[in-house]
């Protein structure tokens, strides 16, 4: 199922079910008042009435459904708000507790509605997912979401003297004078989660004639 997120007049966002992706399932009051008019037996009359039951529920557990994915969705974009103004930079720590108490729900049930869900903005296409992230502590007393501090990893390395690499200890004196509090085997880890070798590696690699 997906989302859409747009900007409202006088500011904030609007989020909303994109009607696409929703499944369009409809429960026939006529129809069923007709056949059950027509029922001769008792079974008959009992058998009609369990099965426009679980229609009826299926029809209300899918509104309920779509409800809640709205409910959270929402509550998600008020919290980064300053990731859709500003940039991935400005994404905070963000854990399933968090929305599950704002918006009085079991984490477990936060955990199931996000799960495969994606969201369209002006940023891209994200999955719910990625608005949570970990929080690594600041210099200053302010936490910095690990997303952010990969996404500045990738930038100082893309940034760069391709003769003169950085290192991880050097990523890590940069990070903490911007105020990230990081230890040197984070920054290893995050790195190479990118995808990205170590200084040693990509200076030899830029040594090698094209």
């Amino acid at each position: 199922m997906g989302l859409r997120r747009r900007r409202a007049e006088g500011g904030g966002w609007i989020v909303e079910l994109n009607p696409e992706t929703l499944p369009r399932v409809l429960a026939n009051g006529a129809y069923y008042a007709r056949v059950s008019a027509g029922a001769k037996s008792r079974e008959e009359k009992t058998f009609i009435a369990e099965h426009w039951a679980n229609a009826t529920w299926l029809v209300k557990s899918l509104a309920q459904r779509a409800s809640t994915i709205l409910k959270v969705a929402s509550e998600i974009v008020r919290q980064q708000d300053a990731f859709f103004r500003h940039g991935v930079t400005h994404l905070r720590p963000l854990i399933l507790r968090d929305i599950a108490t704002a918006v009085e729900l079991h984490e477990s049930t936060i955990s199931r509605v996000t799960a495969n869900k994606y969201i369209a903005t002006p940023r891209g296409t994200l999955e719910l997912k990625f608005f949570f992230t970990t929080a690594i502590a600041g210099t200053d007393g302010e936490s910095h979401s690990s997303e952010a501090v990969r996404h500045r990893i990738r930038a100082l390395i893309a940034a760069e003297d391709p003769e003169a690499g950085l290192s991880d200890d050097q990523i890590v004196a940069v990070l903490k004078r911007e105020g990230v509090d990081i230890a040197r085997r984070t920054v290893a880890k995050y790195r190479e989660g990118l995808g990205i070798p170590s200084s040693v590696q990509r200076r030899r690699e830029k040594a090698v004639p094209a």
